[in-house]
């Protein structure tokens, strides 16, 4: 069976043309995506990968469709000929299905071998030539001056106890990540964020009625599931990783026998309770982000109605 494969790099543009020539080629199943030739995140790609079948041919309408570059042409098209799947360019003489298209083709994945080989070489000898004079490269160690005096402060406020985390990083203007951070690198030991009695006395005696709400503490369930953004790109580990070690660690989080986590959240209102796990939420995407992954999680209070 003939399974078509059509890419744009815009919703403004249309694949019609594509679409119509693979239609005429025979294909009776044609996958549209709609994504940068330049990211290996495909994933109407990756649904036709999986539902390609030995025997089957993957054809496209040029080879650009496929990938921008010949890496990019060559993993996808390894994995297809093991399958024993082959790939038909429209407007290229390039055919996998027999022998003399196989030849073409791995003409042009030793050539980008080769390629990767010669930058590869060109890269190492520029590093040794560099180091040899004395200049090392990579990102300078520490903070900026700017960004220094921002930690100093950070870790004033926390220390003293009397502000939430969400609260001392909106004073700073800084997102929670950012602010951990930061205390890491002040070497601030972070563990579970919570008002000692003596402030809580402090702040009674000193604050109004409208400003002296007692503060509470929920027990928040955390399902958390962690997927790599393709077959193609690896992540989901380290980014499991850090997500455990950088946003649930300062919670005060255990693993349950489910494999759900349990966290401790401090709050005052339910507003700010809201807003503490809706931002969790959003720093865990982000953390997964990072890794070429993405997350499917929900959050809820055992013994209330509310979930996240």
């Amino acid at each position: 069976m003939k399974i078509g494969s059509a890419r744009v790099s815009t919703r403004d543009q249309k694949a019609d043309l594509q679409v119509d020539a693979l239609q005429k080629a025979g294909c009776e199943r044609i996958y549209q995506d709609i994504a940068s030739g330049a990211k290996s995140a495909r994933p109407e790609l990756d649904k036709l990968l999986a539902n390609a079948r030995a025997g089957d041919a993957l054809v496209i309408w040029k080879l650009d469709r496929l990938g921008r570059s010949l890496k990019h042409l060559v993993e996808p098209v390894g994995e297809l000929a093991a399958r024993k799947v082959g790939l038909q360019s429209l407007n290229y003489p390039i055919d996998t299905t027999h022998a003399q298209g196989r030849l073409v083709f791995n003409l042009f994945a030793s050539l980008a071998e080769f390629e990767r080989e010669l930058i590869r070489e060109r890269t190492q000898a520029g590093l040794s030539a560099a180091r040899a004079r004395g200049r090392v490269g990579g990102r300078p160690k520490g903070l900026p001056a700017k960004a220094e005096a921002t930690a100093m402060a950070a870790e004033i406020l926390y220390r003293k106890r009397r502000l939430s985390v969400s609260a001392i990083g909106e004073r700073l203007h800084i997102s929670k990540s950012t602010l951990y951070s930061y205390l890491r690198h002040r070497g601030v030991d972070i563990g579970t964020y919570q008002k000692s009695e003596q402030t809580r006395g402090q702040q009674r005696n000193v604050a109004s009625p409208a400003e002296s709400a007692i503060e509470r503490v929920a027990t928040i369930t955390l399902r958390l599931a962690v997927e790599n953004n393709s077959k193609f790109v690896r992540g989901r580990k380290r980014a499991k990783e850090n997500i455990e070690r950088y946003c649930l660690e300062p919670l005060g989080v255990k693993r349950l026998e489910s494999g759900n986590y349990e966290l401790t959240v401090p709050y005052q209102s339910d507003e700010e309770l809201d807003k503490a796990v809706h931002d969790l939420l959003g720093e865990i995407s982000q953390e997964a982000e990072m890794r070429n992954c993405f997350i499917e999680a929900d959050a809820w209070e055992e013994g209330t109605e509310r979930r996240w």
